[in-house]
């Protein structure tokens, strides 16, 4: 199964993304969790995707595209894979689909986790992060056993810039601007589904299950 996880920052796509790829044991590829990897390794990618991302701002085209199709080109994705971050505009899917016609292959499934923007803006400003080793923490939902510091290393945690209310209302902006238009493009292929992602996790992940089907 080759699926897209389509849907605004903070909607909860990763997080469903990672229990799909759990459950039928294909990889879950994040363009977030390769962008940090590479900010995190001082990597020249990296340092130019921070300047975007510090910014609300979507990382360029060019900076993803080759990365992603190199990625579902290695040998654990050949059973299928869950896409999460990308593609994030219509000159990024009308890549992937070209990258995978060539391959003879399609997307199986685009499933759009629909979450208003105010619940969202609640959602991420709520996020804390571990500057010392990355575990993410929530103050309502997922808050550390001690106020401020990490359950993990112990080390302090952080909003991080990116998640502060002000930087996702622009980040929504340009979601809405850019990536809306994916969820007509996919809808006209076919393959789109739509999950109401203000309910309980586990709710939303027995409808991608139904959605599914296997």
């Amino acid at each position: 199964m080759k699926i897209i996880m389509l849907g605004a920052p903070g909607a909860g796509k990763g997080t469903q993304a990672k229990r799909i790829a759990e459950k039928y044991d294909i990889p879950h590829i994040s363009t977030g969790d390769i962008f940090r990897a590479n900010i995190k390794n001082g990597t020249e990618l990296g340092k130019k995707a921070k300047s975007y991302m510090d910014q609300g701002l979507l990382v360029p085209d060019e900076l993803t595209c080759d990365l992603v199709v190199d990625r579902i080109s290695q040998p654990d994705a050949v059973r299928g894979y869950v896409l999460d971050g990308f593609p994030r505009t219509i000159p990024q899917a009308e890549a992937l689909t070209a990258a995978l016609d060539q391959r003879g292959e399609k997307v199986d499934y685009a499933i759009n986790v629909e979450v208003p923007d105010a619940n969202i803006v609640n959602r991420m400003s709520g996020r804390r992060a571990c500057l010392a080793c990355g575990a993410t923490y929530h103050v309502e939902y997922n808050p550390p056993k001690t106020e401020d510091n990490c359950d993990v290393c112990g080390g302090g945690l952080v909003l991080r810039d990116d998640d502060k209310p002000e930087t996702v209302k622009k980040r929504l902006d340009v979601y809405h601007a850019q990536t809306q238009p994916l969820i007509d493009y996919y809808q006209a292929a076919g393959v789109l589904a739509e999950v109401d992602g203000t309910q309980d996790i586990d709710v939303v992940f027995q409808d991608i299950v139904k959605i599914l089907g296997v």
